[in-house]
């Protein structure tokens, strides 16, 4: 089981970033991903997570009508949409997967961080 996450770089605030979480060795639509982020000094949260079979996602409030999560089975790939990006939201995002298919909060496997930068 692997996960690849990229897409992170350095925007602008108010700018876009869309993040991309590569799975192989398992079939995605058998599991949740999740996406999360560590900031320095501060604890790894929750951003989002999507149910790969039924298509339901859950977003932590902070980011609520600004990222977007989705998923290309075909692909094996899940997607985080950032918008209206903001100072706030600099860390290292993580994308997991979810020990179930549904976003149960338990991870059982982790990507490498991929690094966004929100600064004018």
């Amino acid at each position: 089981v692997q996960l690849q996450a990229s897409g992170g770089g350095l925007v602008k605030p108010g700018g876009s970033l869309r993040l991309s979480c590569v799975a192989s060795g398992f079939t995605l639509d058998d599991y949740a991903i999740g996406w999360f982020r560590q900031a320095p000094g501060n604890e790894r949260e929750g951003v989002s997570c999507i149910s790969n079979n039924d298509g339901n996602t859950i977003y932590a409030d902070s980011v609520k009508g600004r990222f977007t999560i989705s998923a290309d089975n075909a692909k094996n790939t899940v997607y985080l949409q950032m918008n209206s990006l903001k100072p706030e939201d600099t860390a290292v995002y993580y994308c997991a997967r979810d020990g179930y298919y549904y976003c149960s909060g338990y991870q059982d496997y982790w990507g490498q961080g991929t690094q966004v930068t929100v600064s004018s």
